[in-house]
């Protein structure tokens, strides 16, 4: 990134590097939206699995009265 941003001077390193900062408001608030996305994916999943598992344990009692 250090090369990137104009100092003024030819060759001349920036007076800090972006390394060393430290996370910024706008970083923080990427984390956040991935979090945020994660959980949303994670409930999501579970919702599914839980509604999944439902209709195979409706259609195992419905069967099973059929077998007999």
């Amino acid at each position: 990134m250090t090369l990137l941003t104009y100092t003024g001077r030819p060759f001349e390193r920036a007076p800090y590097s972006s390394a060393k900062r430290e996370p910024t408001g706008a970083t923080n608030a990427h984390l956040a939206i991935i979090k945020r996305a994660c959980l949303i994916a994670l409930t999501s999943l579970l919702a599914i699995s839980a509604v999944g598992g439902i209709v195979a344990l409706k259609t195992a009692a419905v069967l099973s009265r059929f077998t007999y």
